[in-house]
């Protein structure tokens, strides 16, 4: 094994990477309709796996044989939206969660022990969900952060607040071996890990608006050999077309699957 193979198998754990966003996931309504949409519209393969001893409806979605996402099953009991959710590696599930509770966020489910970690579901203050994960990580997760996502945003009230809100939840900047970056560039935070830039925050986001494209939330980008056929893909699988943009890195356009989950292509590699 040479020196780069071994250094993408090496990461296994949330405590090497505390801080960075380390998984995506779907909750969706139907899981068939789900993967119908996203096998179609960005040519993924799935698996089925098993999510903590219940044995929870889950399946992996996979691109050229390596895992991308996962997508689970909205409880139906649940009054909770469907959509993309990122997941920061923690090297305390607990601790974690004291801090988010402790900054007057919300930790809406867990932490919860499942077959190879423990995971939660939270907002933050201005309710944009996402997760954090204590333990194991996907095979060669290296290639996984390079590849898929190409990364996750923020669109939040006020960038500066949230980045002291999650660099204390998440210990950015910190004093220790390993932590994330910060930066501040073009109005909006950087977020970089080993020199990667994996988040991006920035303001204008107001709390109550009507539209979804406003509200507070993590977004997610994939990167697409062809914007235009995503495009078209997701509206011949029943999604919609929100935006569309060009870029000093190429072509952008912001979906919208058929339950509604939000999310973009980027032809950016």
């Amino acid at each position: 094994m040479d020196k780069k193979s071994a250094a993408a198998t090496a990461v296994t754990s949330s405590h090497d990477v505390f801080g960075a966003p380390c998984w995506i996931t779907l909750l969706a309504r139907n899981m068939k309709d789900a993967q119908d949409f996203y096998g179609a519209v960005l040519g993924w393969r799935f698996r089925r796996a098993r999510l903590g001893s219940e044995g929870t409806e889950f399946s992996l979605a996979l691109s050229d044989g390596a895992p991308v996402a996962g997508i689970g099953v909205l409880d139906a009991a649940l009054q909770a939206p469907g959509g993309w959710t990122p997941y920061f590696a923690v090297a305390n599930a607990d601790e974690t969660a004291a801090r988010i509770r402790e900054r007057s966020a919300t930790v809406a489910v867990g932490p919860l022990s499942l077959s190879v970690g423990r995971g939660a579901l939270a907002a933050d203050r201005d309710g944009a969900v996402f997760g954090i994960w204590e333990g194991e990580l996907i095979p060669d997760w290296l290639t996984w952060r390079k590849n898929a996502p190409a990364w996750v945003h923020l669109r939040t009230r006020n960038a500066f607040d949230a980045a002291i809100f999650y660099g204390e939840v998440f210990e950015w900047a910190s004093d220790k071996t390993g932590c994330c970056q910060v930066d501040y560039e073009e109005d909006e935070v950087v977020l970089r890990h080993e020199g990667h830039v994996v988040a991006r925050l920035s303001s204008g986001a107001a709390e109550a608006a009507p539209d979804p494209m406003i509200r507070p939330r993590w977004h997610v980008y994939f990167p697409v050999a062809d914007v235009e056929a995503t495009v078209q893909a997701t509206r011949h699988k029943g999604g919609q077309v929100l935006a569309r943009r060009s870029t000093d890195h190429g072509s952008e356009a912001t979906l919208r699957d058929a339950e509604g989950a939000m999310f973009t292509v980027t032809s950016r590699a």
